[in-house]
């Protein structure tokens, strides 16, 4: 969670460099010709958390409020449902499509993320999954539950997860998900810092 203008920058650097993307002198040229919707996206997403958690005064709260209408709007426009504070720095949204995330979920940094997936609270419950750090979720996954998910899982298309795995460096698949087998998430997750 962002605490701090310095925080939020480590944040926007390691969601860009997630991503993939270089900027040089081009850069401006390239964003007013083609803009990279998912990156302004994703830094309307990081703008927003810092000024809720951090700019407690005046000034911050009213900027704030103009900041949420505007990321509402941007969600809205993009099909994704995604609360402030659930993604640690690293985020990389793969492609446009619908994308929803309960706000009681947590996601640790580096997490790859594709269209169509849900992660979300299950059968009343309030809680929601608990995700660990350099996690893969392929297109139309789900996730749901009171569950917790390890560290360096890729979880695979179309799969369900609806129970806790722990173990780290595997690979979820099926529905209901079962481990499949044991994977190095580097080669899985390019450009992180893992």
């Amino acid at each position: 969670m962002i605490q701090s203008k310095k925080e939020y920058l480590e944040y926007l650097t390691e969601d860009k460099n997630s991503l993939g993307i270089k900027t040089n002198w081009k850069t401006p040229i390239k964003e007013l010709i083609a803009p990279n919707y998912i990156w302004k996206f994703q830094k309307k997403l990081r703008k927003l958390e810092y000024y809720k958690n951090s700019r407690t005064d005046f000034l911050g709260k009213l900027y704030g409020s103009f900041l949420k209408i505007r990321f509402r709007k941007y969600s809205l426009r993009m099909g994704f449902s995604i609360p402030i504070n659930v993604f640690g720095p690293g985020l990389a949204i793969v492609h446009y499509g619908t994308i929803v995330i309960n706000d009681k979920a947590k996601i640790g940094k580096n997490c790859r993320i594709h269209a169509n997936t849900n992660i979300g609270a299950s059968g009343g419950s309030k809680k929601a999954p608990q995700i660990g750090n350099n996690v893969y979720i392929g297109p139309g996954a789900k996730i749901f539950g009171d569950i917790t998910i390890g560290n360096n899982i890729a979880i695979a298309a179309n799969s369900s997860v609806n129970k806790s795995f722990n173990e780290d460096g595997i690979m979820l698949a099926g529905s209901p998900a079962k481990r499949i087998k044991e994977i190095d998430i580097k080669n899985i997750i390019p450009n992180s810092n893992i």
